[in-house]
């Protein structure tokens, strides 16, 4: 009889499971090979590492927490980032200049200095950059932060404001390749290490907020005569550059333009994407079957429309779109505002969303939505440095993906969005451990390798 058990961690619609551990399966051996309704897990077969899953935290995000009480404020990082009591989060995005999940424009040079003499980062030294700080103690050496800029300064604009799209001049180019290493510098100088960059936030939308439009080319060309040779110089190429930072649908278009030219190639890492245009699993594959050496990280995804309390369609939304990224190669994950108000914000342009807690900065309350606990199911149990593992699965009905972590614990996720209990074995090394899921409920199942 075998000795190894799973663990089961389970999260379920119409219950009290919120990432509840449930009673452990015990394998047993495969003895007849007759068929089954299988989920089989081939740990010879590996794919690509994990970095880690994090949250952006955002003007919006701090202010909103510090209009709480010192309990609540620190019970978000805590929920979040701590990989015992929380989720274990160990990334975080922020914004170079404002966003539109900030209270208002603003950058760190408002008036044309193309020197950038004046660059005063003083704006975020309260409450951005300590809530930050807040999330890297939780989180401890394995914290990760990366920035995103939304616009450049209005001056340097062809629009001469940071809304409704326009582009950089190109008489700037320089100076605003300067401005990243300005940020980085003036961040690390408050002890917050910059680990990446992405260009630009969205280049090809042009948003009533903070936006700003790149073609492929421009963004090449940026890279390849610009930023790329700036980071160079200051003695930052550890820097982990990122294109598009945009919708999947076209990340392969992108991709191509930026990594076909090797002069560009050589100061990108990677690729970033977002979910608001829809699935595209497949195009992250094509990314990586043309590019292997490029990385592939989701930077940003909310569900939009302002805040829906107790909606169960944006945790599985969640769920499924993380199982669809990480099967094709995904190698970071990092969701939008990690809090918001009870409206959805606050935003500049009335742009509400939701996010996994929201704060009801009126009462003092926080309510944890069903995409934290679908968002958790992924990132507590799959650490940075796990590997993905063959799976697959009997049925359609099913969402499923694998990992093996660093201690060689096996974490299989299983996604349930349909309204009927599946049955399913698990399958591993020639054993066999015989269980269901409930409808719309996700489970993680943990088990050592034999």
């Amino acid at each position: 009889m075998s000795q190894r058990k799973v663990r089961v961690i389970q999260t379920r619609q119409s219950s009290e499971d919120r990432l509840t551990e449930k009673a452990p399966l015990s394998f047993r051996p495969d003895e007849h090979g007759t068929e089954m309704p299988l989920i089989n897990i081939y740990d010879d077969l590996t794919y690509q590492e994990i970095i880690g899953f994090g949250g952006a935290i955002t003007e919006a995000s701090a202010v909103t927490a510090a209009k709480l009480g010192e309990s609540n404020r620190n019970e978000i990082i805590k929920s979040y980032y701590d990989e015992q009591d929380g989720i274990g989060y160990t990334i975080c995005r922020t914004h170079i200049n404002s966003c539109d999940f900030s209270l208002g424009n603003y950058a760190y040079v408002e008036e044309e200095d193309p020197t950038l003499a004046n660059f005063d980062i003083s704006r975020d030294k309260e409450p951005l950059i300590p809530y930050i700080k807040q999330a890297a103690d939780t989180a401890g050496d394995r914290f990760l932060l990366y920035a995103s800029p939304w616009s450049p300064p209005k001056w340097m604009k062809t629009t001469g404001e940071m809304n409704n799209g326009g582009k950089l001049k190109p008489e700037y180019r320089d100076a605003w390749a300067r401005y990243y290493v300005k940020f980085i510098e003036a961040y690390e100088a408050e002890g917050l290490p910059v680990w990446g960059l992405t260009v630009q936030n969205e280049p090809k939308a042009v948003q009533r907020w903070d936006s700003c439009i790149y073609t492929g080319e421009e963004e090449r060309d940026f890279v390849k005569n610009h930023l790329g040779p700036a980071l160079e110089a200051a003695d930052l190429s550890r820097i982990k550059l990122m294109i598009w930072d945009h919708n999947k649908e076209r990340l392969y278009d992108r991709a191509k333009i930026a990594f076909e030219d090797p002069e560009a190639a050589k100061y990108i890492w990677g690729a970033g994407f977002h979910w608001y245009s829809g699935d595209h699993f497949e195009s992250l594959s094509a990314v990586h079957d043309r590019f292997p050496d490029k990385q592939l990280v989701f930077t940003e995804g909310c569900h939009e429309g302002g805040v829906q309390l107790g909606a169960w369609k944006s945790g599985e939304r969640y769920a499924h779109d993380i199982i669809g990224n990480l099967n094709n190669w995904m190698s970071a994950w990092t969701d939008w505002n990690i809090v918001l108000d009870e409206q959805g914000g606050p935003n500049h342009v009335g742009n509400y969303c939701d996010a996994p807690i929201i704060a009801d900065t009126k009462t003092d309350s926080l309510t944890y939505q069903s995409s934290y606990y679908y968002i958790g199911h992924f990132s507590k149990f799959i650490r940075p440095g796990a590997v993905r593992i063959g799976c697959t699965k009997y049925t359609d009905k099913l969402e499923t993906t694998a990992f093996r972590n660093t201690d060689g614990t096996i974490a299989v996720v299983v996604l349930n969005r349909t309204d009927e209990t599946v049955p399913f074995t698990l399958r591993s090394n020639d054993e066999l451990a015989e269980t269901s899921i409930p409808a719309h409920a996700i489970q993680t199942l943990l088990f050592a390798n034999p």
